[in-house]
């Protein structure tokens, strides 16, 4: 009998992990590639051989502070900052190595090189197996090359079968680790730094155990919570827990079935994080943490769903957004979408459990506008469509196993030290933001929600070089009595309190949406301008590169989600004026969360309605009103053609006040009722959200 038969599966993954490495070792010396592809490949294989340094270390023992920090410098000093321009990830720059023939070659390389680059926080985890496979990928495609270059489509097959064969083990792991009741590497290590902190607020060298990129912004960060009084730290995370608790017992759902809650944040509020497990531990939760995914497998564009830190350079992501592209065919989907049910049916108990994520959102980085290079993988039209189908059915299939109706959130967001010198100065501001008096503002909104309920469609339109004008069509209430078309958002699931918000009837709804510049997920547009027919996108455009072709691309693949059309969502009137204030005093605009910025004047979503799969959960105001404006058209015909109800993509686009020119509210009979006038409220019972404006002078 051969004696691998005998071994263990962790001893033949040890196996194959250990020849892959010497064959790497083999490539670092000498490799036999033709240039410039032998210094390529020389360059992963030095990178490779430098997790395993690391790998190595931490199996048999604990780094010192000193060493987590000398890998950790050694892992990004490629991409971090300009020496991304001359790195081997970055496809424009293979590109101009290899040839403007082989750009697609290079684009496969870079993608290569950059999931080489996601082991890293594999190798902090010590997940052997998924490393394994991947060194084996770059095996496979080193042997490609060596008297001559290999076609695009032979190193095309080699990706396709790397992402096809081990869906199961890079997807099956991600979701496992999203419903886990066991206690994970970030829990472990977010509880560990709290006692660390208790002993030394100063010393923040913990961060580089987390295996993500820091920055000395992380530091002052981490420094500045930890240095906060007991008594701000539970302020803090009792209103974040709290918020999340309320969430269930404003929407009448059932928070004792549940018995575990995902929280995600970005590094440096540990000590926070830490008081919340406790608190959510009280409420019968126990807290899942774990890492923003990595790799091609499981992440999805730019987006960070997690824990993670910095981001080393937001070019490099940008140019990796699409890298999918490569290999997504329709079989490769609809295996996706059999792994996915697999793995949550065999997780069927403790998706059950799950209620929800809890966010801790950072803002406060230098603004990013992306270079567009025509050397990057995108997707084409024929890959979005499927894919735009594949995302709707995998929706489906998580609200199943952890059913919208049965769920709920909470998010709530603070600056970094990346929004200037006055730091810690905005963050006690942010921190007043989060924690204002939602009873006074029930009552206020409760105001312009009574004049709303009178409404047939509300008229908005810009000043000051906005081009707004905007006709949005209101459900018709059939209890005026009993129901209400708008919703009292007060500070629940959705932090800081002050807005009013409804889904809009979307025919009927149409004409311009416009802002002059605007962030959305982190990227900049400049005249963002989105055209409405019947309440579907019919045209939009921006100003952000040189040709209509680019901006429209950059719209569609960044806002529209690959979508051809979409409606829109959400109409919403924000009413936190004190968070307009201190985002005008500071003029950290273009530096703000859409979590606030969303609260700073009128906003409109596009894509799915804030009821999204909660269409059928009857929910109220404090009024005891039945907020009955819950579907739109698309949404409606989830009981008849799912793929057509949702979208999975909401994104919130706001124009603040000194943009706004008029707001009002046209009745049935032709009236119309003003509620906003040159950026001021002007109904009565709210003038006094005009304070802020008038203290700020």
């Amino acid at each position: 009998m051969n004696g691998s038969c005998l071994m263990s599966v962790d001893e033949l993954i040890r196996e194959r992990y250990e020849l892959a490495v010497e064959r790497v070792r083999e490539i670092e010396e000498d490799a036999e590639a033709l240039e410039p592809y032998a210094s390529y490949f020389q360059d992963v294989a030095e990178f490779i051989l430098k997790l395993d340094e690391f790998l190595e270390i931490r199996q048999e023992r604990d780094l010192t502070p000193s060493e987590y920090r000398k890998f950790h410098d050694a892992f990004y000093v490629d991409i971090a900052g300009e020496a991304y321009g001359i790195s081997f990830t970055n496809p424009a720059f293979l590109t101009k190595l290899m040839g403007e023939e082989k750009s697609e070659l290079a684009g496969m390389l870079a993608f290569l090189y950059a999931e080489i680059r996601e082991l890293i926080p594999a190798v902090y985890e010590g997940r052997l197996e998924e490393i394994t496979v991947t060194l084996e990928l770059f095996l496979e495609i080193y042997g490609l090359f060596g008297e001559e270059i290999p076609g695009e489509d032979e190193v095309r097959d080699r990706i396709y079968w790397y992402a096809y064969d081990y869906l199961p083990l890079f997807l099956g792991r991600r979701i496992k680790e999203q419903l886990q009741t066991e206690e994970s590497f970030g829990l472990k290590e977010v509880m560990r730094a709290a006692m660390e902190i208790e002993k030394d607020p100063a010393d923040t060298d913990y961060l580089y155990r987390f295996g993500e990129y820091i920055t000395d912004n992380d530091h002052r960060l981490a420094r500045y919570v930890n240095s906060l009084p007991e008594e701000d730290i539970l302020k803090i995370a009792r209103t974040y827990t709290e918020g999340y608790r309320i969430g269930f017992v404003k929407t009448g759902k059932d928070l004792s079935i549940k018995k575990t809650v995902a929280v995600r944040f970005q590094l440096g509020f540990e000590r926070v994080v830490s008081e919340a497990v406790k608190m959510f531990e009280a409420m019968g939760l126990k807290t899942v943490i774990y890492r923003a995914s990595m790799g091609v497998v499981t992440k999805n564009g730019q987006s960070r769903v997690g824990f993670y830190g910095s981001i080393p350079n937001q070019q490099y992501d940008y140019d990796h957004a699409q890298d999918a592209a490569i290999f997504l065919d329709s079989k490769y989907l609809s295996r996706r979408i059999e792994v996915l049910k697999e793995v949550y049916e065999e997780n069927r108990e403790a998706a059950g459990y799950m209620a929800g994520p809890a966010v801790i959102e950072l803002f406060g980085e230098v603004p990013f506008a992306p270079v567009s290079k025509p050397e990057i993988t995108r997707f084409s039209d024929k890959q979005k469509h499927i894919k735009v189908k594949a995302d709707a059915k995998a929706s489906a299939i998580v609200n199943k196993y952890i059913p919208g109706e049965e769920r709920s959130f909470t998010i709530i967001s603070f600056p970094n030290p990346g929004i200037g010198d006055r730091f810690e100065e905005i963050f006690s501001e942010v921190v007043k933001v989060n924690t204002l008096d939602a009873d006074l503002y029930e009552k206020i909104q409760q105001k312009l929600i009574d004049v709303l309920d009178t409404g047939e469609r509300v008229h908005i339109t810009g000043r000051n070089g906005n081009r707004t004008d905007m006709y949005v069509e209101l459900y018709k209430l059939k209890d005026p009595a009993k129901e209400t078309i708008f919703e009292n958002c007060v500070a629940d699931v959705n932090i800081p309190v002050g807005e009013v918000f409804t889904s809009p009837v979307l025919k009927g709804t149409h004409g311009i949406l416009h802002v002059t510049g605007v962030f959305l997920d982190s990227l900049f547009y400049k005249n963002l301008e989105i055209t409405f027919k019947d309440g579907m996108i019919d045209n939009y455009t921006c100003e952000n590169f040189e040709t209509e072709e680019e901006n429209r691309r950059y719209i569609n693949d960044n806002v529209m989600n690959g979508h051809k059309t979409l409606p829109l969502g959400e109409f919403a009137i924000g009413t936190n004026t004190t968070a307009a204030v201190m985002i005008d005093r500071y003029n950290i605009a273009d530096r703000m969360t859409i979590l606030i910025a969303e609260k700073t004047g009128p906003h409109f979503a596009v894509g799915d309605t804030c009821y999204s799969h909660e269409e059928d959960v009857r929910s109220y105001n404090p009024d005891g009103k039945y907020i009955a404006a819950r579907e739109n058209e698309c949404s409606a015909l989830r009981h008849t053609d799912l793929d057509k109800a949702y979208f999975q993509c909401h994104t919130d686009i706001t124009i603040p006040y000194d943009e706004l020119g008029t707001l009002e509210v046209i009745r049935e009979d032709g009236e119309s009722k003003v509620i906003i006038r040159d950026g001021r409220f002007v109904l009565e019972g709210t003038e006094l959200l005009n304070e802020p404006f008038e203290d700020n002078r």
